[in-house]
């Protein structure tokens, strides 16, 4: 019999004390830690068997099992892998940070494939300690004639190792939880977090609950194996019917054969995928397969739009799976979930050295063996090697998208009012991607067809050479649309507000190139020709109905204009400056206030229609009892066409129409 006592071994850059409170922020990860050192135990066993230095017996699957007892605070994590002597507890354990896997790669570094073994630090067993009083570990190893070894510490530097009565290869650790920490002894929140850690590890991995009642169910004979436990036989004899046959004579007729069935245990499902649909190659997956795994993964009921399927080896190792959701956008905010993985091991949500800036409007998962990971396994070591992951996936997302508008133009387009806040967002934040994707950008214009860049320029360039005209919003614009399409101009649907700071980029991005929305000018197209007589009394009207309005609505700063349309059914609207509107949405995009630059209405210009009849009354009777009230009817039709009035403005505009039509009625 072996025995020994002693103090346990720590190197001196780590500090036990430390390690127990503050290596993982965490304490939940504690199961993670776990569970890989016991997959990759099985591993290393299983690799141990592909060499030929080991059998395994006829009826071994590798498995690890959690086995909660709520009722003693605890929680036993057991693997049937590769086991430990007394010499390698000694050295793996009693040593804090001397990592097993390290040493397993090294003694085996010819022979074995890196990527497949899960532990690189040997801290993640001490993660037990933040959540347990007391710890203990039995174990055998594979190694013929190896004598079981038991271990425990009550979380101090001072531990015990003796003989172990343990008679299965492998290795079993429990965790008497601390008083803090008995939640972890729960089923459903045991479950809860393997689910999130362990959901895809390579090992299948079952959770039982001591003294919970057995599961039954039903099943065909014929469906019965050889691991079932069978507890009742249940015949279900045929079932008949009498009918009449053609002859209308009676006979009995079998409607339901007879039935053999037994009463087995339920059996255990595992709580893990072990080939997650990543890790396949992309010709291997059906586009159900994906359907089920984005739901699965995020629990989203709408279906995504389309993925993207990351699968590379060299010059490192990195599959994965980018889905493009659809969003509400009146609803949902536009944030997503990448997840990232270690072989098969969760890492953390959205780690931003990984994940573009702009890919995290996405969702997804990304497993990459070769991140350089710190101790705690939930952050990565500063290293020029994460940027070169970043700009692939950049660069992967780029080609996709490219790619599809190349080749698939018409699912781009159907695609494109939901892509395009994430494709946008990219240009702005990565210069690599807006120069892969610049030329892909699609404007929808008002007739509903999808135009790049430079067909929107080519399009209208005897018009209205190097601009090009935008809307933000149809209802509020739908005046300024009308009278676009009656005279042929065309314009562009830009409803996002990631579409103000676009434009912008775009306009820096290309010499000579303005974007201007359609309620911010006049151009000629839209006014009748006038000789100098003609321009000279409009000039007259002008100066006299700017005072007319500026009394009538006391508003000293107003900017009026008249001039002659063609429409003659518009008799005013607002124009407002592109550069004083581009502005103000700065200064709402900055929760700044607008009366610090001049107010709401700065840069806008109330333009009336000097063929209008009721602009015309006003030319001639400035003077007269309606004047004031016809002015302000009109300004706030302007308003109204132009968007909202205040609640002020629209509480007096409804009492003023409600005394016109009085007015009406009493002629």
């Amino acid at each position: 019999m072996s025995k020994q006592s002693g103090s346990l071994s720590i190197n001196s850059e780590n500090i036990f004390p430390i390690i127990k409170k503050w290596l993982y922020s965490d304490h939940d990860i504690f199961y993670r830690e776990l569970i890989s050192n016991a997959c990759d135990a099985i591993t290393k066993l299983k690799k141990l068997e592909i060499m030929g230095e080991y059998q395994f017996p006829d009826d071994y699957k590798a498995k690890v099992t959690v086995e909660l007892d709520p009722e003693a605070k605890t929680a036993v994590v057991t693997d049937n892998g590769i086991g430990m002597t007394f010499e390698e507890v000694d050295e793996y354990i009693n040593q804090i940070a001397f990592s097993g896997a390290q040493d397993f790669l090294e003694k085996y570094k010819d022979k074995t494939n890196e990527d497949q073994i899960i532990g690189h630090f040997g801290l993640g067993f001490y993660s037990a300690f933040m959540v347990a009083d007391r710890v203990t570990i039995d174990t055998l190893s594979y190694k013929e004639g190896a004598t079981a070894v038991h271990w425990e510490s009550d979380g101090g530097t001072e531990y015990e190792m003796t003989d172990s009565d343990k008679k299965e290869v492998g290795t079993s650790i429990t965790l008497y939880f601390n008083e803090d920490s008995v939640e972890f002894a729960n089923e459903y929140r045991a479950r809860e977090v393997l689910e999130k850690y362990c959901s895809f590890m390579p090992t299948e991995i079952y959770l039982t609950v001591k003294g919970k009642e057995p599961e039954y169910e039903t099943i065909d004979e014929a469906d019965v194996k050889d691991t079932d436990t069978v507890i009742e036989h249940i015949v279900e004899e045929a079932k008949t019917e009498e009918r009449e046959n053609e002859n209308g004579e009676k006979e009995t007729v079998e409607v339901s054969p007879r039935k053999e069935k037994v009463k087995i245990l339920k059996r255990p499902e595992p709580i893990n995928d072990t080939h997650p649909l990543w890790a396949k190659h992309p010709n291997e997956c059906t586009e159900e397969e994906y359907r089920d795994f984005y739901r699965k993964v995020f629990h989203d009921y709408k279906e995504p739009l389309f993925w993207i399927h990351l699968n590379m080896d060299y010059p490192f190792n990195l599959k994965g799976i980018l889905y493009f959701p659809k969003i509400n956008m009146e609803y949902d905010s536009i944030e997503g979930v990448i997840k990232l993985y270690n072989n098969q091991v969760f890492i953390a949500d959205n780690i931003k050295e990984v994940i573009p800036e702009f890919l995290m409007l996405l969702k997804g998962v990304i497993d990459c063996p070769d991140l350089p990971l710190n101790v705690s396994r939930s952050a990565l070591q500063n290293d020029g090697f994460v940027k070169k992951i970043s700009d692939y996936i950049t660069k992967k997302v780029a080609d996709r998208l490219s790619g599809m508008c190349k080749t698939d133009k018409e699912n781009y387009e159907k695609y494109w009012d939901d892509i395009s806040p994430f494709i946008k967002f990219g240009c702005l934040k990565d210069e690599k991607f807006d120069d892969k994707m610049k030329d892909y950008i699609l404007y929808k214009n008002i007739d509903g067809k999808y135009l790049t860049l430079s067909e929107c320029l080519e399009e209208n360039k005897e018009k209205h050479e190097n601009t090009i005209f935008y809307v933000t919003d149809e209802k509020e614009q739908s005046q300024y649309i009308n009278m676009f399409r009656q005279e042929g101009i065309d314009a562009v649907l830009l409803p996002h507000n990631i579409d103000t700071p676009f434009i912008s980029h775009t306009e820096q991005k290309n010499e000579n190139l303005h974007f201007v929305r359609i309620d911010a000018d006049l151009t000629d197209s839209f006014k009748e020709t006038v000789d100098d007589s003609e321009a000279e009394q409009i000039k007259t009207y002008t100066e006299d109905l700017t005072k007319a309005f500026r009394d009538a609505l006391n508003m000293e700063k107003l900017e009026v204009k008249v001039e002659k349309l063609k429409n003659a059914s518009v008799a005013s609207m607002i124009t407002v400056s592109e550069e004083g509107r581009r502005m103000q949405d700065m200064m709402k995009m900055y929760g700044m206030d607008a009366s610090l630059f001049g107010g709401a209405n700065e840069g806008q210009t109330l333009v009336l229609n000097a063929s209008h009849p009721l602009v015309q009354y006003l030319t001639s009777h400035k003077d007269s009892e309606q004047a004031p009230v016809i002015c302000q009817q009109l300004y706030d039709l302007a308003q109204l066409s132009h968007g909202t009035l205040t609640p002020e403005r629209m509480t007096e505009f409804i009492r003023r129409s409600n005394d016109i039509m009085m007015m009406m009625t009493d002629k």
